[in-house]
């Protein structure tokens, strides 16, 4: 009985007195209860095996390996039951801090990583090892991939699981992703020149983006702009967006993240047509490409809440850049937040994103990612 990977294998079905599939005597398993493996079967241009659904042979107990030719189901565990329970009932409380590394990845997240992105602890270590190897074995081609060698000299296994993890242990497209982040930095050099912390500090401080202290109930880093107090000419687009690349870097140094992702919310209330004339395509531009294929980020969701009606002007100048995956992410909502409020909660954002908390601090978010601010001393006579 044969179906296409990654979907139900079947609607529902029994396990006979016997431990086989049968009709006679038999008890019926909920399809949840079920655990579809097999092994030996690859997906076309990756290394590392998936999970498909090639055919029913026999029924193992919980603990069982699945059988490497014909592949089999096995019932799942109690406790994989349990946390697939629980990761449909988060609470902003379930979750590790946003800042800093992650000490220890909760069980559910363990969980949602393993039926999301196909990672488990033994695949991690092959992963790893197989796009190491593919990097050097294209280190002699085209000159994206050389650079791609040279970016990756001396970084840790870590380094090489956030793109994995970004692209579902699917060491080809993780590849792909390394080239997208290098090619980011070569197209776009006046992001990166003198990138540290301290240059990107003052626009964090302003506020250009935010950062919420505590992540939404699927786990997600929540990212803020509010633009209603923004001038372009004083903290300019560029500006922002080497701040997004410094907070970025950062925030993706934490496991949790790499795994849940990220979520912005873009506050468009007292978004003037002055500001929407004064921002450029190339710089729109720019904004998606970092987005998309630039970074081992997972952008799960992206909200604008309060946007006037001339906003669809800006909006219909960045669409055709979006990808299809991207583009289902986006939510607009003008001023019917209902829905907007039910995926975020009201008690983890700031009031002047209409949640409960107070005004948003820029300059304790800095303080946060970087430590205090060393002021210069004052030599002057």
């Amino acid at each position: 009985m044969g179906c296409t990977p990654r979907t139900p294998c079947l609607p529902s079905c029994s396990l006979s007195a016997a431990g086989t599939l049968g009709s006679t005597q038999s008890i019926p398993i909920p399809l949840h209860a079920l655990g579809c493996v097999c092994g030996g079967s690859a997906l076309p241009h990756s290394p590392l095996p998936r999970e498909t659904c090639s055919g029913v042979e026999s029924w193992g107990d919980p603990t069982s390996s699945p059988h490497p030719q014909t592949g089999t189901f096995r019932i799942v565990s109690e406790e994989e039951q349990a946390l697939r329970t629980k990761l449909e009932r988060l609470t902003t409380k379930d979750h590790g801090p946003v800042f800093g590394r992650c000490e220890k990845i909760p069980p559910h997240t363990l969980q949602k990583a393993k039926d999301e992105l196909n990672e488990t602890e033994e695949q991690r270590e092959v992963a790893v090892k197989a796009l190491r190897e593919l990097v050097q074995e294209r280190a002699g081609g085209e000159e994206v991939c050389k650079a791609v060698a040279e970016k990756v000299q001396g970084k840790d296994d870590s380094f090489f699981l956030r793109f994995i993890r970004a692209r579902k242990f699917d060491i080809h497209r993780a590849y792909d992703l390394l080239k997208g982040y290098v090619n980011f930095r070569q197209q776009y050099p006046e992001l990166f020149d003198n990138l540290t912390p301290e240059a990107v500090r003052s626009t964090i401080e302003a506020g250009y983006p935010g950062i919420l202290a505590n992540r939404d109930k699927y786990g997600r880093v929540v990212m803020l702009f509010n633009i209603e107090n923004w001038d372009y000419e004083e903290i300019t687009f560029d500006e922002i967006l080497r701040a997004y690349c410094v907070i970025l870097e950062k925030l993706l140094e934490n496991e949790e993240t790499q795994i849940n992702g990220f979520c912005i919310i873009e506050n468009f209330k007292g978004f003037t047509m002055q500001q929407a004339s004064g921002i450029k395509p190339s710089e729109l531009k720019k904004m998606v490409d970092m987005l998309q294929d630039s970074f081992p980020a997972r952008f799960k969701a992206v909200h604008f809440i309060h946007q006037p009606w001339y906003f669809t002007t800006t909006y219909n100048v960045v669409k055709p850049f979006l990808k299809s995956k991207l583009l289902e992410r986006v939510f607009v909502h003008g001023e019917e937040l209902e829905s907007f409020y039910q995926e975020i909660d009201i008690d983890i954002l700031p009031a002047d994103f209409g949640g409960t908390l107070p005004k948003y601090d820029g300059k304790a978010t800095a303080e946060k990612l970087f430590g205090p601010r060393i002021e210069a001393e004052d030599t002057a006579l």
